[in-house]
């Protein structure tokens, strides 16, 4: 009788396994250019701080901020009460009521928000008459308003597919087990199915605000003085380059405490699944 014998289990010597091949030293060497990269930036900064730019120029950045903040939101916040009515028509049986919000989701998810911000801003001045007439002139000369109708109608897109998306993924025996205890629909929605949807969303929902304040710089393009138009304004000013990076640090600095604060709310509630 032949015998076979067992695959061995030994591990590779050490020498074997941290043998360094291409891939490996590729690697290494991107970690070493980003190192390096980051601490010239941050070497730039240091070396080139102004105390007067910063006393002259600062209270015009920190108002920048307070306007982006501002922005993103209203934005949200509205963009959330028009993705209810969207999801809802997303997952109608009515083939009209669901074309109509399929088209609103296709178009503003499949356009690009600088085109749709034009559209606004800029297009509605081709209406001005008609606008002056029904009291809406008011609103769209206003940079301000036109981003934030632009933001909303964009974000609210996102928000709608997210939402329909995390109400289908509720299991069907949750509805079963709703209407065996006599549950109205709109009960059952609010009561049962719409907890646990949320659950869910929650991470899509905060990818959707971290990107709403990347996104917001578009808004300085039509003279919006949010966080980016008052660099652009000071750097129009000094020509000094180090106000942008100074810009990008406080955009990833919003974004990483957005980011930690999203972490800790998730982690909150959803304690009971941990256990």
């Amino acid at each position: 009788m032949a015998y076979v014998d067992a695959p061995s289990t030994e591990r590779p010597p050490a020498a074997a396994r941290r043998r360094w091949t291409g891939a490996r030293v590729i690697g290494l060497l991107l970690m070493v250019l980003w190192a390096l990269l980051g601490v010239s930036i941050v070497y730039m900064l240091i070396v080139g701080y102004d105390p007067e730019k910063v006393a002259k120029y600062g209270p015009r950045i920190v108002q920048g901020i307070w306007v982006t903040l501002h922005l993103v939101t209203m934005s949200l916040l509205l963009g959330a009460v028009i993705s209810i009515p969207v999801a809802a028509g997303r997952m109608s049986a009515n083939p009209v009521i669901g074309g109509i919000a399929f088209g609103y989701s296709y178009f503003f998810r499949g356009t690009p928000l600088l085109a749709q911000t034009f559209l606004v801003y800029y297009g509605a001045g081709q209406f001005t008459d008609a606008l002056k007439a029904v009291g809406l002139w008011v609103f769209f000369r206003d940079a301000y308003f036109c981003a934030v109708l632009t933001f909303s109608l964009n974000t609210a897109a996102y928000q709608a597919e997210i939402l329909a998306g995390a109400i289908r993924a509720v299991p069907a025996g949750q509805w079963q087990a709703a209407d065996s205890l006599g549950l109205r629909h709109f009960t059952t929605m609010r009561k049962v199915i719409l907890p646990q949807a949320l659950i869910t969303a929650l991470r899509p929902y905060g990818n959707e605000v971290i990107l709403m304040i990347k996104a917001s710089a578009i808004a300085s393009i039509i003279t919006v003085l949010d966080l980016m138009g008052q660099t652009r304004y000071v750097f129009s000013k000094t020509y000094d380059l180090q106000v942008y990076i100074w810009a990008a640090v406080i955009y990833l600095a919003t974004v990483e405490v957005l980011r930690r604060l999203w972490e800790l709310m998730e982690r909150r509630l959803t304690r009971h699944l941990r256990r």
